[in-house]
């Protein structure tokens, strides 16, 4: 069976799977005080800015959580769109671990816009309310769509301007930067991002993510190594995290694998587009396509390919393409497509 389900299907790319290899001859120092730490923090730097320091941890969810914690007190908040990944897809994990509220937005395109935060934070000081402490946003969104630096730059003054920070979902940041055609730092730490969440999984590796201090101003790195331990984060052979961080930024293998994804989804979505019956709903930006189509063409489809339906009501559905998919995986999906609404709209 195909799959445009996600890009967390596909499996780690083969220089990956080497670097771990290449890192499990001998003994190495644990807890991240290895060679293979210290070259993915200097490659982090690199991309990031010298100010930028590293934590490892094991997952998204563990990445977003931890930098919830780190910005925010006991009686903070968190400014994020409905659609986030942190308010609908992490169990109620923020609240629940992290012990913050979230304050959440409708978004139609999944992005948070300056007023959002406005809005979000006109009952600051008042001791009858959760304070707003942090606004978090994704890059890619949950929806596909990617914000222009200039975006984010707003989004950041609008946070600074009311004492907050910004914290960026960057699950999928290598496909957001790919598609953009700018350098990570561009739509991170230049863009006025103070705390990143810097997704490897979906890019290739094998279970590794990092929480990223981007502005040593703030010190947020100085309770990191005991918040990333007590959330169950810190990983006792971290350099086998390390070595996959390295192995996509050594000579920028992240990028050739995002771009693939993204022109995958590219492919795929303009193959669709003018296809009776079927509405592409967001724009295409990244490696995902949201479209709706007949209830059962979707049904007919999922006999042979997986993917999810978005949303029932609605018919919507994601296509997500990956750093593996092919051309011809594509061009005989959307063949299928094509055949299934033609009979279904017949």
């Amino acid at each position: 069976m195909s799959t445009f389900a996600s890009d967390n299907y596909a499996g780690a790319h083969p220089a990956v799977l080497e670097a771990i290899a290449a890192a499990n001859e001998g003994h190495a120092v644990a807890y991240g005080a290895d060679p293979w730490s210290d070259r993915a923090e200097a490659l982090i730097k690199r991309e990031l800015g010298e100010q930028a320091q590293a934590f490892f941890v094991f997952n998204g969810t563990g990445a977003n959580v931890l930098s919830l914690r780190a910005a925010c007190s006991p009686w903070g908040a968190v400014i994020c769109s409905q659609t986030a990944h942190l308010n609908a897809d992490e169990t109620g994990a923020p609240e629940r671990v992290a012990g913050v509220k979230l304050l959440t937005t409708p978004t139609p395109d999944g992005k948070l816009v300056p007023a959002d935060v406005a809005r979000l934070t006109d009952r600051l000081g008042d001791e009858h309310q959760a304070q707003a402490q942090l606004v978090s946003i994704a890059q890619s969104t949950e929806l596909g769509t990617v914000y222009s630096p200039a975006e984010i730059r707003a989004l950041a003054d609008a946070a600074h301007e009311r004492g907050l920070l910004l914290h960026m979902d960057g699950a999928r940041l290598p496909m957001a930067a790919a598609g953009l055609g700018v350098p990570l730092r561009a739509i991170t730490t230049d863009a006025g991002v103070d705390l990143l969440s810097f997704g490897a999984t979906k890019v290739g590796a094998l279970g590794a993510e990092a929480v990223v201090i981007l502005d040593s101003g703030k010190h947020l790195a100085d309770g990191m190594p005991y918040l990333r331990k007590q959330s169950l984060q810190l990983a006792s052979k971290g350099r086998f995290l390390a070595a996959q961080f390295v192995a996509l930024l050594e000579d920028r293998l992240w990028e050739r694998l995002a771009s693939h994804a993204n022109a995958m989804a590219a492919r795929l979505a303009d193959a669709v587009r003018a296809t009776p019956g079927v509405e592409i709903t967001q724009a295409v930006q990244g490696n995902a396509i949201f479209a709706k189509l007949p209830a059962a063409a979707t049904a007919r489809l999922q006999e042979r390919f997986r993917f999810y339906t978005w949303d029932a009501h609605t018919g919507e559905v994601r296509w997500m393409c990956a750093w593996d998919t092919t051309p011809e995986e594509v061009d005989a999906f959307a063949a299928a497509i094509a055949t299934e609404v033609a009979a279904a709209t017949a």
